[in-house]
């Protein structure tokens, strides 16, 4: 058996907590220690583990000896989670990547770091995912499908094949995304929407079939 290695959470909310227990339970991981900004510091420790302010944790954590995960929600289009995400990467740690045991991910499926991918999950071959996604448990990812960076998708999706979603876009839970259309940048595709066009960028999408419900820019 290969060493557990010692990693760092980002986060103290719901998902922090959840994806620290999937990390020790089905992960080849030590959760080392949670991490947060200074000013959302509320307590000094989480799940056992201390909780060091960002600020400061290559002091106590160095990037030599820890990997890190940053477990931020959709939060303001998963810009915040993008944005911990570049900053960890600037100060040096190597993100990691957690698929759980019990989803079915193909061996020629592409993923980026800082993915985190649930139990359920149906990923066919030649799907394309980039950094920083996070998929909730039971989707199914269609052959030839492209997800780029800083997405989200909720629980029970069906994206089919030779779907585009690009960067930094919400699927929310039940949605079903036809074949071969394009999710444009920073889109918000409502609960329960069927997507039978491209949308546009920056809009949220909801219905059956989906209409565009507001633009976000």
């Amino acid at each position: 058996m290969q060493p557990r290695s010692p990693v760092i959470v980002f986060g103290t909310g719901e998902f922090a907590e959840v994806a620290a227990y999937y990390l020790a339970k089905d992960g080849n991981y030590d959760v080392s220690a949670f991490t947060v900004d200074r000013n959302h510091m509320d307590s000094q420790s989480m799940q056992g583990k201390p909780i060091v302010a960002f600020e400061d944790i290559e002091k106590h954590f160095p990037p030599t000896k820890y990997k890190m995960f940053i477990a931020v929600g959709f939060s303001q289009q998963n810009a915040t989670r993008a944005l911990k995400y570049d900053q960890a990467k600037s100060k040096g740690y190597e993100l990691i990547t957690y698929v759980c045991s019990k989803a079915i991910v193909w061996d020629n499926v592409e993923l980026g770091d800082n993915c985190f991918v649930f139990e359920a999950n149906v990923i066919q071959p030649f799907v394309k995912i980039g950094n920083d996604v996070i998929i909730w448990s039971g989707n199914h990812i269609g052959h030839h499908t492209t997800i780029a960076d800083h997405c989200f998708i909720a629980s029970h999706a069906v994206i089919s094949g030779k779907v585009k979603i690009q960067q930094s876009c919400f699927i929310g839970v039940n949605a079903t995304i036809r074949d071969g259309i394009t999710i444009a940048k920073g889109c918000v595709i409502g609960a329960g929407a069927l997507i039978i066009k491209d949308t546009e960028p920056n809009c949220v999408y909801g219905g059956t079939p989906a209409n565009l419900l507001r633009r976000l820019a």
